[in-house]
């Protein structure tokens, strides 16, 4: 974990500050899930595939898409939405202002894939944002 610290830039440690210590100190037997408009954007990759699947819209990845790579593969989590297959227009997350220019940049992490069922953004739900609401479906086992 300290040499972790050092490799990273100080912007950086920024970004995952909170993220870790809000996971460092939630008991570990909890299930962890991180949910949020990270706006990253992550390509496809065979490399990101164990991690982030394989059904996402960017063909590259961005800054904040390699911090969120990095904080996913270090905690052991999935990014949700890459692992179900949509259809693309059923994939973006945020409309651009002209109407034209769609992303997937809100994400959902969780350690247990078994217990997510399916995640997808409704284009329908009037919530008044550029943002379309994130909805996930899920299996709870006891």
């Amino acid at each position: 974990m300290r040499l972790q610290r050092y490799l990273m830039t100080k912007k950086e440690r920024g970004f995952l500050m909170p993220l870790t210590r809000a996971n460092n100190t939630s008991p570990r037997n909890d299930i962890k899930m991180v949910l949020g408009n990270f706006n990253a954007q992550v390509d496809k990759e065979p490399v990101n595939f164990p991690t982030f699947g394989n059904y996402n819209l960017h063909s590259l990845t961005n800054d904040n898409g390699s911090r969120l790579i990095q904080f996913a593969v270090l905690r052991n989590m999935i990014v949700g939405s890459r692992f179900h297959a949509h259809q693309d227009i059923c994939k973006s997350t945020w409309r651009s202002p002209d109407g034209v220019t769609f992303n997937q940049i809100d994400h959902i992490l969780t350690e247990d894939k078994s217990n997510l069922m399916d995640v997808r953004p409704y284009r329908s739900a009037n919530i008044d944002s550029d943002h379309y609401l994130v909805t996930a479906c899920l299996r709870a086992r006891i």
